[in-house]
């Protein structure tokens, strides 16, 4: 059997989140998912309502990577220039020069993403696919690490675009923040009344960008891959592990993406929790967060109201999880 020893490798990534830890008070899910999605390379979207930490949890781990932070609050006058970056004539030179925007950070928060036009959007998710901006002739590659962290607010829908369902797929995960507990208000309060302790860097974008070429030698056993493309192929097909009575509310299911997501994402949460496998818990454990978003409901579905979490967990339960045995690997 494997030491379950934590290695040495991901010992700064703890470092950098009990530093996070010492800003933010709750929202360890949140803080997690932003490890895994630096260390998996990916993308969040986050849902919750104003005031919840979210701008402050993005800062506050930018800081203590060492890394720059940027903030867009996108609105609908926004154009993609304003987010990307343009070319500007300079009279004094005669010569036109760029301007980058603000996309050129490790770590950018696109607060209210849903407050832009279409056009603004796929502005952001082209750099989150392809990492470059391309203005004028010239491309430009954003600094590596790079994490998107964009927020929708679900209470209000007036004068919102929504996301397309094939643009929401370019996220990794979507992340549900939830209210803090009366405990945890309490500290939160507590620590307002006295000068905010900026987080210290403890480790730097090299170190990250290492630990990303470390955990790309997690260990995933090919019962772990069978796993998690059974459970996306039956977001496509409940019937097929009999539940077709969730037939009628499902229009599309989830796409490939969902399976390397799983997959990728469990390795990183693996290495995280200072392992050199995944298990299928670690696959289960990220199952609603990536799957969510990627479940197309049907009017049925709202009709009845029934989410896409519902439909997960009956999925979760009904796909068996594999016996993962890790010996004389």
């Amino acid at each position: 059997m494997t030491s379950t020893n934590p290695p040495d490798s991901a010992l700064p990534l703890e470092h950098v989140l009990f530093e996070v830890k010492r800003v933010i008070v709750g929202q360890d899910v949140l803080l997690e998912r932003m490890a895994v999605a630096l260390i998996a390379d990916g993308h969040l979207l986050v849902e919750g309502v104003p005031g919840l930490a979210k701008t402050l949890a993005v800062r506050s781990l930018a800081a203590a990577i060492d890394g720059t932070f940027q903030r867009v609050q996108f609105t609908p006058d926004l154009v993609p220039a304003d987010l990307v970056g343009t070319r500007v004539y300079h009279q004094h030179s005669g010569e036109f020069k760029t301007e980058l925007g603000p996309v050129f950070a490790n770590l950018l928060l696109a607060d209210e993403i849903n407050r832009a036009p279409a056009k603004v959007q796929s502005a952001l998710l082209e750099v989150m696919q392809e990492h470059q901006v391309t203005i004028g002739r010239e491309t430009f590659p954003v600094p590596e690490p790079f994490l998107v962290m964009a927020t929708e607010n679900p209470i209000e829908s007036e004068g919102t675009y929504p996301l397309p369902e094939a643009q929401v797929d370019r996220f990794m995960m979507k992340v549900i923040v939830d209210y803090p507990s009366t405990t945890e208000e309490q500290a939160i309060v507590a620590r307002a009344l006295r000068p905010p302790e900026p987080p210290r860097p403890m480790a730097t974008t090299n170190d990250l960008m290492a630990m990303r070429e470390r955990a790309r030698q997690v260990y995933v056993d090919p019962a772990i891959v069978d796993y998690a493309v059974r459970l996306v192929a039956v977001t496509r097909s409940p019937a097929t592990a009999g539940l077709g009575e969730l037939e009628r509310y499902v229009t599309y299911g989830a796409s490939p993406r969902a399976s390397i997501a799983l997959v990728t994402g469990a390795r990183a949460l693996a290495f995280l929790r200072g392992r050199d496998y995944v298990l299928p818990h670690d696959v289960s454990e990220l199952a609603l967060d990536v799957l969510r978003h990627r479940v197309v409901l049907s009017y049925e579905a709202l009709a009845d109201d029934v989410d896409a979490d519902t439909i997960v967990n009956r999925v979760l339960g009904a796909v068996r999880a594999p016996d993962v045995v890790l010996q004389n690997r």
